[in-house]
């Protein structure tokens, strides 16, 4: 009888992580399409300079490493996306989204076409935290590739 109580209570545990981690899976999928729409609309924002867009979306600590390695606050961030950008044809590439938790990554290549007609790629990096149930952008890395 020992066994048999013990063998349940393992099935019984079993059962539960089982649940839970496909629980985690299925809010991990849906957060992660969630992220990918957010992502899309923060590329198209930047895009078309609409400040309104980043206002709702970046957390109120918000930082962003620029191209060029300068590092910019939140205002600052919102007063460069102001200006029309230099670059056309913003294209995203080879998103991966990792989530973990209430915490998120975003990866991915853009390419462009900058004012002198050559072809232009860089890698960034968005830091994303769920906070009050919304995802606000906490950082962005973005890297040139040469």
């Amino acid at each position: 009888m020992h066994s048999a109580l013990t063998l349940l209570g393992v099935a019984l545990i079993g059962a539960a992580v089982a649940t839970s981690a496909a629980t985690q899976m299925g809010a991990s999928g849906i957060d992660s399409k969630e992220l990918e729409a957010l992502n899309q609309e923060y590329i198209q924002s930047v895009a078309t300079s609409d400040v309104g867009w980043f206002e709702q979306h970046l957390a109120p600590d918000f930082q962003c490493t620029n191209p060029d390695g300068s590092l910019v606050d939140r205002t600052a961030f919102l007063k460069q996306t102001a200006l029309p950008l230099r670059v056309a044809n913003l294209q995203v590439h080879d998103v991966n989204i990792r989530v973990m938790g209430e915490f998120a990554l975003i990866h991915a290549v853009t390419t462009y076409t900058r004012p002198d007609g050559k072809t232009g790629s860089s890698r960034y990096t968005d830091a994303w935290r769920r906070q009050q149930g919304r995802w606000l952008a906490l950082s962005a890395h973005i890297t040139p590739i040469q």
